[in-house]
C-alpha cells in the first residue's frame, strides 16, 4: 500500500489554505468561507469535549444536502468520531434503525427528516440536533444541555484574541482507524453498514485529487446534486471539492430537471458528478428535439457540413451544463449507449466511472482523453481488479477488487463480510464485465440480475433494456423473466402519452417489441411488452429497485 497521509491533514490543509474564500453556499442561501468553515467545526469540537463524546463514538447525519451538513460531517471527522451519513430518502423507521444498529450517541438531523422521527423509538441517543441552526430538538444529557447554552461563551474563552489559522489542529488518523459506517440500506435484516477506515476517503480523495485537480482548480464552483450521504457525492462531489480548495453549491431542495438546470447557469460548474437519469433527460428533453428534424438529420448526413454542425451542437450542449465545463463524470448505473454515442459524436467530453460504497467509492474511472466508448474506466491508484472468467476479454465474469479503498467489512455482521470479501482480500462486486488489454472495464450486468435463457444461455437484462429505452414512448424499462419466457415492463413517456389512447400505446408498444426483437438473439427475445402505470421505485442513486418487479 502506498504511504498513507492523514485524511484529516487534507482537510486541515485545504481550510488554512484557502481560509478567505468561498467553500460552501446552500443554493440562493449562505455562504461559508473557508474560515467560517473552520469556526464551525471548532465550535461542533467544544460542543463534543463538553457533552462527553469521545473519539470513536458513532455521530448520525441525515437531512438534505446543505453547508451544515458538510460541516457536520467535517466535524465529526476532525474530531476522531466516527460518522454515520444517513439518506434523508429514508423514511423514519428506516432513520430509527440505522441510529439503534450503528449504536450512535448523537443526531444531527435535517428539518424535512426531523418530521418522520420518533425520538422514543431511539433510546440509546442522548440528543437530537437541527441541522439548520444547530438547535437542540431534544437533549437527554444536562452536560449537553449545557454545552449548547453555553457554545458562544466557551468558544469565547478559548479564543479570547479570535480565532485565526494556526488554531486549526485536527485529529491525527490513521490508515486503518474507523472514519464512518455508510448503510447500503434502512431495512431491518438488511441494513449492512459498510465500514470504512479512513484510508479509503484518503486513497479515493488523493486521487480525485490528483487526475481532477489537474483541470478542476481551486476557487471553480462545483454543484452538489447527489445526496452526500451517498459515498459517490461525498467522495468525489463534496471531500474532492472541498479538498481541492473549490466553493461548493448544494440544491437544498428536491433536485428537480428544472431546477437542476437553473442551477447549472447560475453557477456554471466546472465538472459535474451526476448519475445517468440527470444527463438522460437533459439530453432527451432539451437537445434531441432540436436535432432530430428533417433539415438537422439531412445536415448530419453531409460530410463536410456535419463538422460545423456537431460543433455548433456540442456548443449547445455545453451551454445547458453551465458553459464553464472540464468533464461530466457519470457513475452510478450505467449511461444509455444512445446519448453516450451522441455525446461521444459531437466530441463532448463526457467519461464514466465505476465503484460501489464498499470501495468508498471508486474502483474505475478515466478521464473523458483516456475514455473508451461503453467502458467504465481503468482501475484507479491503489487498486487492482481482476474478472472472474476463463477469457476475461471475451466472456464476462464477476468483477473482483482488492486494495486501498475497500472496507473492512459490514458493521456487526460477519457472515455478510465473509460472502464479499474472500480470505485474499479480493471484493466480490456482484457485477459482470468483461476487461479489455489496456485494462477498460465493460459492465455487462449484475450476477443477481442475470437471467438463464430456456437454452440456457446468459441474459444481461440490463442490455435489452437499453436498447428497449431509446424506442417510441418509452421512458423507462425492465426486463423480467417469467418462466421460460421475458417479459418488458414499461413506464411511457409521461409528456406524450395524453396525446395517445390506451389502444393505440398498446399498439406502439407492440411495434416496439417486434423491431426489438429483430435485432436481438432468439434466446432473449421478449414475449410482451406490459405498461407500467406508475414510474418504478427507485433506489437514491435512481437505479430501479428491481427486486419489487420479480414475481410481477
Amino acid at each position: 500500500m502506498e504511504k498513507f497521509s492523514s485524511f484529516n491533514a487534507l482537510i486541515q490543509e485545504a481550510i488554512v489554505k484557502n481560509w478567505d474564500q468561498d467553500a460552501l453556499t446552500d443554493y440562493q442561501g449562505i455562504t461559508l468561507q473557508y474560515h467560517d468553515v473552520a469556526r464551525k467545526i471548532e465550535k461542533i469540537h467544544i460542543l463534543f469535549e463538553n457533552s462527553g463524546v469521545v473519539k470513536g463514538d458513532k455521530i448520525a447525519i441525515c437531512g438534505r444536502n446543505s453547508a451544515h451538513w458538510a460541516v457536520t460531517f467535517l466535524a465529526t471527522l476532525t474530531y476522531g468520531a466516527v460518522a454515520v451519513p444517513i439518506l434523508h430518502e429514508f423514511n423514519g423507521e428506516q432513520i430509527q434503525n440505522i441510529v439503534n444498529h450503528s449504536g450512535s450517541k448523537l443526531l444531527f438531523i435535517g428539518d424535512f427528516a426531523v418530521k418522520t422521527i420518533d425520538p422514543e423509538a431511539m433510546p440509546a441517543l442522548e440528543a437530537i440536533i437541527n441541522l439548520p441552526d444547530f438547535s437542540l430538538f431534544i437533549s437527554r444529557s444536562e452536560k449537553i444541555t449545557y454545552a449548547r447554552e453555553h457554545l458562544n461563551m466557551m468558544f469565547g474563552s478559548k479564543y479570547p484574541k479570535a480565532f485565526r489559522a494556526q488554531h486549526v489542529k485536527y485529529h491525527v488518523d490513521n490508515a486503518e482507524e474507523l472514519s464512518m459506517i455508510n448503510y447500503t440500506s434502512g431495512t431491518t435484516g438488511f441494513s449492512k453498514g459498510v465500514m470504512l477506515p479512513y484510508r479509503t476517503i484518503w486513497s479515493n480523495v488523493e486521487f480525485c485529487l490528483r487526475i481532477l485537480g489537474r483541470n478542476v482548480k481551486a476557487g471553480d464552483n462545483m454543484l452538489s446534486i447527489l445526496p452526500m450521504a451517498h459515498m459517490y457525492g461525498m467522495a468525489v462531489e463534496f471531500l474532492f471539492g472541498f479538498c481541492n480548495g473549490c466553493h461548493l453549491f448544494f440544491l437544498t431542495r428536491l433536485p428537480s430537471p428544472a431546477i437542476i438546470a437553473e442551477a447549472f447557469a447560475t453557477v456554471k460548474p466546472s465538472v459535474i458528478i451526476t448519475v445517468p437519469l440527470i444527463i438522460e433527460k437533459i439530453i432527451r428533453k432539451k437537445v434531441f428535439p432540436k436535432i432530430q428534424d428533417n433539415r438537422m438529420r439531412l445536415l448530419l448526413a453531409m460530410p463536410i457540413v456535419s463538422k460545423k454542425v456537431k460543433a455548433s451542437i456540442c456548443k449547445e450542449v455545453y451551454k445547458a451544463f453551465g458553459g464553464n465545463l472540464y468533464e461530466v463524470i457519470v457513475g452510478g448505473a450505467p449511461l444509455s449507449k444512445e446519448v453516450e454515442e451522441f455525446l461521444l459524436s459531437i466530441g463532448f467530453p463526457i467519461t464514466v466511472g465505476y465503484g460501489t460504497t464498499e470501495c468508498a467509492p471508486l474502483i474505475s474511472f478515466s478521464d473523458y482523453h483516456d475514455f473508451a466508448a461503453g467502458s467504465c474506466g481503468t482501475p484507479v491508484d491503489r487498486m487492482e481488479v481482476k474478472i472472474l472468467s476463463a477469457d476475461p476479454q471475451n466472456i464476462a465474469g464477476e468483477i473482483v477488487a482488492r486494495g486501498t479503498n475497500v472496507m473492512t467489512g459490514y458493521y456487526m455482521n460477519e457472515e455478510a463480510t465473509r460472502e464479499v470479501l474472500d480470505a485474499d482480500g479480493w471484493y466480490h462486486t456482484g457485477d459482470l464485465a468483461t476487461m479489455s488489454a489496456d485494462g477498460h472495464i465493460f459492465i455487462r450486468g449484475r450476477l443477481k440480475n442475470m437471467l438463464l435463457g430456456a437454452n440456457g444461455q446468459n441474459v444481461y437484462p440490463e442490455e435489452i433494456e437499453d436498447k428497449l429505452n431509446t424506442m417510441a414512448m418509452v421512458s423507462e424499462s425492465l426486463i423480467i423473466q417469467r418462466g421460460d419466457k421475458l417479459v418488458a415492463l414499461v413506464h411511457p413517456d409521461k409528456d406524450e402519452v395524453v396525446s395517445f389512447t390506451r389502444e393505440e400505446l398498446e399498439n406502439i408498444m407492440e411495434q416496439n417489441r417486434q423491431e426489438l426483437n429483430n435485432i436481438l438473439p432468439v434466446y432473449s427475445r421478449i414475449s410482451a411488452i406490459e405498461i407500467q402505470e406508475e414510474e418504478f421505485a427507485k433506489t437514491p442513486k435512481k437505479s430501479i429497485k428491481r427486486y419489487l418487479y420479480k414475481n410481477n
